[in-house]
């Protein structure tokens, strides 16, 4: 029997796939299908990039980095350089799933007694304490070595192109281009407003101090950005904005290669990457659902609705309690995900009624007002190799904080953390935060999917509905994206988005 592929991104509906399903609802464009490979990105400059790889003889791997390091020059207000990375990458010859966890630390200096010690008791969202190590070039550089056929100085010719000879904006980057808040962070105005205005549709934005940024990174690998004078210019600039970085926390700091962890799904196994990061409450979710008949109810039925926002809660409400660093604290994963766990959550839903408490109240807050700012990324070859991807500055550009020359904006991931001691959560030297980015991948018998959809603290409850639209109710990947969702934002109360 021939294998079959799929890969999805899931962006204003842009789908890629490799197989043909039959469609059941009506959808606003078709799926793409092809033998000879395909780059899903929400920008098509990142997708020619990634498909120009694939022409010079590159496989999956090389496509998403290619494709990746364009996202950053080209929207550089959700992505790049300054933020975490995490990937799935499935090998067709082998059939084995392997997963990259690229997130960065903490400076081993910022402790709760330190933040203590100087006043500080809950971090701004973009302060220069919640810049974790950016883990994005470390993944590029774990990516590459372990399955890239391409060198780095091809991969990110294209994205040192856009970045020095500039490209024009269209309308989804003139809308989020500008953030006030970030105008007086030192740097920001320099790099993103350097006419000292917005730039708007049609405007050519170059970025040539990113550009040489990526030249660095192109001739030296890691040590560019972990290791070398981009390194020591970082730590300068952050030192000087009262952060603790060191040059060691760059240096020691590893992406690491992880298990991922699976579920069964109506015959169908779904996995996602392990804590840090929510892909577990997908999972969580999941299981709960299986226990209900979601098909004879109907799609986006009052019934089927509310089991699926019934079973976030509940699936968010164990994340937000037992995940962390695992590092740091032991994540009760196997349990989380058993059978029996997802049947005692499913007897606590009522039909008849809505639960409007189950999580605890003293980190929502905090968790609730970051995160939305995300790319993802899926990339198939000729051979059936797969990438799932995605990257993140956490809230938009992040802290906004530039270093002089660098040409791109550091990461706020550190908001995540939280400030109370004890927690699975709580910030500590060298730790990886509850991570909200979560890449995906799908697969039965000869069918192997990789997806993924952006948007914070969605992503895993939109995960499983994303996959109930495609086994439960037959939808093709196209239309089981384009579907409407629920988005519940908050890990309290009975508020829910459509």
């Amino acid at each position: 029997m021939k294998t079959r592929y799929g890969v999805l991104i899931a962006l204003a509906g842009a789908v890629a796939l490799a197989q043909q399903f039959s469609s059941i609802p009506e959808q606003g464009r078709s799926m793409v299908v092809t033998k000879y490979g395909i780059v899903a990105a929400p920008q098509f400059l990142a997708s020619q990039a990634g498909a120009h790889a694939l022409e010079a003889g590159g496989n999956a791997v090389d496509a998403a980095i290619a494709a990746n390091a364009v996202m950053g020059v080209v929207q550089p207000y959700v992505n790049g350089m300054g933020g975490d990375l995490f990937a799935l990458v499935y090998e067709a010859k082998t059939g084995k799933l392997y997963g990259l966890n690229s997130s960065g630390w903490t400076p081993k200096a910022l402790t709760i007694e330190y933040l203590k010690t100087h006043g500080i008791d809950k971090l701004d969202a973009i302060s220069v304490h919640t810049i974790t190590v950016p883990g994005c070039v470390a993944g590029w550089d774990a990516l590459q070595r372990r399955f890239g056929s391409l060198p780095f100085q091809k991969l990110l010719a294209p994205a040192i192109f856009y970045a020095e000879n500039g490209f024009p904006l269209a309308e989804r980057n003139a809308r989020y281009w500008l953030s006030k808040k970030l105008l007086d962070q030192p740097g920001y105005k320099q790099t993103y407003l350097p006419e000292g205005f917005q730039p708007g549709v049609g405007n050519v934005f170059k970025n040539p101090a990113l550009g040489e940024s990526l030249r660095q990174v192109a001739a030296h690998g890691r040590d560019a950005f972990y290791n070398g004078k981009l390194t020591e210019v970082m730590v300068k600039f952050l030192d000087a904005q009262g952060g603790t970085h060191t040059a060691e926390d760059f240096a020691d700091f590893q992406p690491e290669w992880v298990e991922p962890i699976s579920t069964t799904y109506r015959g169908w196994t779904v996995y996602e990457l392990p804590p840090n990061g929510q892909g577990i409450a997908a999972l969580s979710m999941l299981n709960i659902m299986e226990h209900f008949p979601l098909a004879s109810y109907g799609h986006n039925s009052a019934d089927a609705l509310h089991v699926m926002i019934e079973a976030k809660k509940l699936a968010y409400a164990d994340m937000i309690h037992y995940v962390g660093d695992p590092r740091f604290t032991p994540i009760p994963v196997k349990q989380m995900l058993s059978r029996e766990l997802a049947a005692e959550r499913a007897k606590l839903i009522q039909m008849n009624r809505a639960q409007c408490q189950v999580v605890p109240s003293e980190i929502s807050a905090q968790l609730n007002a970051h995160g939305n700012s995300t790319i993802y990324l899926s990339t198939i070859d000729k051979d059936g190799n797969i990438v799932s991807l995605i990257q993140s500055n956490f809230a938009g550009y992040g802290t906004g904080l530039v270093a002089p020359g660098a040409g791109f904006s550091f990461q706020n991931r550190g908001a995540g953390f939280e400030l109370t001691p004890g927690k699975p959560n709580s910030i500590a030297g060298h730790k990886r935060p509850l991570h909200t980015i979560i890449p995906a991948f799908l697969e039965k018998d000869d069918v192997h999917i990789g997806f993924g959809i952006m948007g914070g603290w969605n992503q895993a409850q939109a995960h499983a509905q994303f996959v109930a639209n495609f086994v439960d109710y037959g939808m093709n990947l196209q239309a089981a994206l384009e579907s409407a969702r629920f988005t519940k934002s908050t890990f309290e109360g009975c508020d829910v988005e459509m």
